[in-house]
């Protein structure tokens, strides 16, 4: 794309942002003051601190958020949002009905051209600060530490943000430095080929780490370390070896047509010519991210000060009683399924030292409300509170965490006849209802799953106890088309991950709901799975299950064992594959581990999403428990590997070929 157009853009970006007061908790709150001078920014020590925060503001954008509705959340197999809400986001709509089109996206709302102009932002940022070298005297008085910490932070940025565009958009143009106006169109950057991009990224996040503190206080969370150098680097080089990336994809015929990706001997990368992305298979690949992926736990481990979170008392500093859960449980079950509760509620100065990178800012309580059922409870005015019941877990989702014993329901040799899941498990009164599926699961299930006949939350009814689910009546939580016409469950289960298990409503109308919590980006969970999968793909099964048990272990479920694996007839790489699908359920994994994987076609084909026969009012319980597919029009197309860029880039820019399919 033109760079002298995100100089223009990042000018005014810091330019139009106001000064908010040092005393913030939040570093992101101080950026630079409204000036119609860009040199202003840079008058003071303040203002170019803010500056350099303020360079930070596009990691928050698309794909790092829990946006219900954007397409990263909210077009896989993990939930599904209501029908009636696809009109409201058209890349939303574009990617679930394979009907995008370039033309469809906007210049200014759109990943490529956001990342592109925070790019510029930093590069602004750093070509100012060289100018007040000699001029400004806090520049002077600023000790060689820090500015090779604000450096090394733009550097981190840089990089990051050609990662984030890399990873949804394929082969891209790296960007070192702003374009002058009058440089003509001929010498506009190209494409580079996939696995130039990654080795370049790769050596700037080792760089710039060099030059970063691995761990920084509370209030600074989201500010760049070497740990998340690390992390993210090891994320990068595991979509690399994989299979999308890693001689699979889809389109052979797929290249520039002019322009070239130069030979790098300090990269070790070849002369790729026109080709844009690698056809044969490499299994170093597989080697070099598991070496990642190792100094970024170690890393983490160690100087980094993080651990795996697993505080099973916590439940005590609210008061909360332990959940029902609808089984004979081993001892300790329930204090797990309140632990896990809380590892996503909860910030480091609570005592949760697992997130890497994060955001500064809580989770809203716009994307919490979409989660909540509706008909919570009838206030003193005799209005209902009610929230969106909008996101409805998948079948996938219910059947493929694991069983109290360890394996998925379909491989657990001791577990129910799959023809008598949706039937009922016979339990008494209230519960009568609950099926076969949703018990003897393991502690995740009902950490972040909520079903009929079983409670959602802790005490979120009128602050004193959870709210039992009635999902097949319109008067509880069922479909109820005479009183929302938008906002129904379309799978007959509701996800509570994400929900803080003090949340409550009072009749009196009060309500304590959102999480503030920062929404992690990465955290070590993640680093032990990126293992296990790499050590999985070379064939080494002990070494893999040396990194996926302790996962497997903090949430109360039984270590995997080769003879486990054997038993089953799953592969140790799908044993992997599925507990990060569980892991890291609704943390924006899924959408690009679909395609990395390549299981677009298997995963979100037309007819695979399944659900309960729920979009009918009133039902009895065996039209309810009756699994069928979704009946809304989503399909799949091997183009949604990877995303078009808006058609007037392509435009612009001779050199840069548009996604092929598009």
């Amino acid at each position: 794309m033109k760079l002298f157009k995100i100089f223009k853009s990042a000018t005014l970006a810091v330019a139009l942002v106001g000064l908010v007061g040092l005393n913030s908790c939040n570093y992101l709150d101080v950026v630079p003051p409204e000036q119609p001078n860009i040199d202003d920014s840079m008058k003071t020590y303040d203002r170019a601190r803010g500056f350099l925060y303020s360079c930070y503001k596009g990691i928050y954008n698309g794909d790092l958020t829990l946006n219900h509705r954007k397409e990263v959340n909210s077009t896989t197999d993990e939930y599904f949002n209501p029908y009636t809400w696809n009109s409201d986001v058209p890349q939303l709509n574009g990617t679930l009905r394979n009907t995008m089109s370039p033309a469809d996206l906007s210049s200014i709302d759109w990943e490529w051209g956001t990342w592109y102009k925070y790019i510029g932002q930093c590069l602004l940022f750093e070509q100012k600060l060289a100018e007040v070298g000699s001029t400004q005297q806090w520049y002077k008085d600023m000790s060689e530490t820090e500015l090779k910490t604000w450096l090394a932070e733009t550097r981190f940025l840089k990089a990051f943000y050609h990662y984030l565009t890399l990873r949804r958009y394929g082969p891209i143009p790296i960007t070192t430095e702003l374009i002058p106006m009058t440089t003509p169109e001929s010498q506009f950057k190209g494409r580079y080929h996939y696995d130039y991009c990654v080795a370049y990224l790769a050596r700037e996040f080792d760089e710039c780490a060099k030059d970063l503190p691995a761990v920084r206080p509370e209030n600074e969370i989201g500010r760049a370390t070497s740990t998340i150098c690390k992390a993210i680097k090891g994320r990068m080089m595991l979509y690399a070896a994989s299979p999308l990336w890693n001689g699979q994809f889809p389109y052979p015929t797929w290249r520039n047509e002019n322009f070239t990706t130069p030979a790098d001997p300090e990269l070790g990368t070849d002369d790729y010519g026109l080709d844009l992305v690698s056809h044969k298979y490499d299994a170093s690949k597989w080697q070099k991210a598991l070496d990642a992926n190792l100094e970024a736990l170690q890393l983490a481990l160690g100087a980094g000060q993080r651990e795996l979170f697993n505080d099973t008392a916590m439940y005590h500093q609210n008061s909360l009683d332990l959940p029902y859960i609808p089984f004979d449980a081993p001892e300790g079950f329930a204090q797990k399924v309140m632990m896990l509760r809380y590892l996503n509620t909860t910030r480091e100065n609570e005592g949760n030292r697992e997130i890497i990178f994060a955001s500064s800012e809580g989770i809203s309580g716009y994307t919490i409300s979409a989660r909540l059922p509706y008909h919570i409870l009838t206030k003193q005015d005799g209005t209902q509170f009610d929230t969106w019941n909008g996101l409805g877990a998948s079948l996938y989702t219910i059947e493929h965490f694991n069983t109290v014993d360890g394996y998925l329901p379909e491989n657990d040799p001791n577990y129910f006849d799959k023809e008598d899941w949706y039937t009922a498990a016979g339990l008494r009164g209230s519960r009568s209802e609950i099926v076969k599926i949703c018990t003897n699961r393991e502690p995740r299930f009902y950490a972040w799953m909520s079903f009929h006949g079983g409670d959602f939350g802790s005490r979120i009814y009128d602050n004193k106890r959870p709210l039992t689910l009635n999902m097949r009546k319109s008067t509880g939580q069922g479909y109820s088309p005479k009183e929302f016409t938008r906002n129904f469950c379309p799978s007959g289960f509701l996800p509570q991950k994400w929900i803080h298990p003090a949340a409550y409503f009072t009749i009196s109308g009060q309500s304590n709901m959102y999480n503030t919590a920062p929404y992690p980006i990465i955290r070590l969970a993640e680093v032990y799975l990126n293992i296990a999968e790499c050590y999985a793909e070379l064939g080494q099964t002990a070494n893999a299950l040396q990194y996926l048990n302790p996962i497997r272990n903090r949430a109360g479920v039984p270590d995997l064992t080769e003879a486990m694996v054997a038993q089953s007839g799953m592969s140790i790489v799908d044993w992997v594959r599925n507990e990060r699908f569980i892991e890291l359920w609704n943390e924006s994994q899924r959408f690009f581990d679909v395609r990395r994987w390549k299981l677009g076609q298997q995963q979100l084909g037309y007819g695979t999403r399944m659900v309960l026969n729920c979009q009918v009012e009133n039902p009895s319980f065996e039209e309810f428990f009756t699994p069928m597919p979704l009946n809304f029009p989503y399909t799949w197309g091997d183009r949604l590997y990877v995303y078009p860029v808006f058609y007037n880039e392509c435009n612009k820019n001779p050199q840069l070929v548009q996604a092929p399919g598009y």
